[in-house]
């Protein structure tokens, strides 16, 4: 029996990650029903995940989506938990028969994070220094703008990707800047790098909560949450990523934001190696944000991205 039903009484389960990053984030959604509706109970149930028990192997080399979403997903299907928090740069593009996206989260700061304990930022590393980040996205675009650079897998929670760069065992290191404000680590930040630098992930930054269709008791709930140009936005990003396909082993990055009235888009897709990278811009009405996610993936094979997709599935 689902954990909220109508012979319930108001009461939602949230189902969570484990890290001190996705705890915060549940419990930042928590109390925001609670406020929102001080007669629902609301509590977190922690779900462990394939991508937080296998912490050695690079990301992209772990296969098959929702290496962070599947097992929490398993959980709302079940009824164990009424609704999850996920960063929605997790969440695969196509969710399971029976789940939604009933509610996203207004956005944090999209950029990537530089940190490093001896050099001002990007533009400043010596040759040939080492880069942590476990993002083939990342490294893909850091290696176009710097092939001299050395990019060496990092895995992690926030605080243990930190204790890494402090023990030395890299130069530099790229995290989230959404992340890291969350975390009260914004002292750590020592460049917040541009979107045209580096495009950021799909969805970066913004909270998905997932539940089941059927419970329009906790979609009602749950719409006190919802950030409507935020979800403009993700809603031309993820349609840009499903359009293009390829999973985790393809870097694909893409930012959609809202000036003057429109959507605006930056698309990049690149090899591994950064030695090709397409990349475009469009634009459309606010209310064509899944057209201007297709149109501007359908831009980009054109331009080359066919290519690279194609070339990284065969191996």
């Amino acid at each position: 029996m689902p954990a909220n039903d109508a012979l319930n009484s108001k009461r939602i389960i949230i189902g969570s990650r484990g890290s001190r990053l996705a705890l915060f984030q549940a419990n930042w959604v928590k109390a925001k029903l609670e406020a929102d509706h001080t007669d629902w109970e609301v509590s977190i149930e922690i779900i462990k995940t394939s991508g937080d028990i296998f912490l050695d192997a690079p990301l992209s080399r772990m296969g098959g989506k929702g290496l962070f979403t599947k097992e929490i997903e398993d959980a709302l299907l079940s009824g164990k938990i009424d609704a999850a928090v996920h960063s929605l740069k997790d969440l695969p593009t196509t969710l399971p028969e029976g789940l939604c996206l009933a509610a996203v989260s207004h956005r944090e700061d999209v950029r990537d994070a530089f940190l490093s304990n001896h050099h001002s930022g990007l533009a400043a590393l010596p040759t040939g220094v080492r880069v942590g980040t476990s993002s083939l996205r990342r490294q893909s675009q850091v290696l176009h703008l710097r092939p001299d650079l050395q990019i060496v897998n990092l895995r992690g929670n926030v605080d243990t990707r930190i204790r890494k760069l402090d023990d030395g065992q890299y130069d530099a290191i790229l995290l989230a800047c959404a992340g890291l404000n969350r975390l009260g680590f914004q002292q750590r930040i020592t460049e917040r790098i541009p979107v045209d630098q580096i495009c950021p992930a799909i969805g970066q930054g913004a909270l998905g909560i997932e539940t089941r269709k059927d419970d329009a008791a906790t979609r009602k709930t749950l719409e006190c949450l919802h950030h409507r140009e935020t979800a403009l936005a993700v809603t031309a990003e993820r349609a840009f990523l499903r359009r293009l396909g390829g999973g985790c082993q393809v870097p694909i990055a893409g930012h959609a934001w809202i000036q003057d009235d429109r959507l605006q888009m930056l698309g990049v897709i690149a090899t591994p190696d950064g030695r090709q990278l397409v990349r475009d811009e469009a634009s459309a009405p606010k209310e064509s944000a899944e057209y201007l996610g297709i149109h501007l993936a359908e831009t980009l094979l054109a331009g080359g991205a066919r290519e690279i997709v194609g070339a990284l599935l065969e191996q």
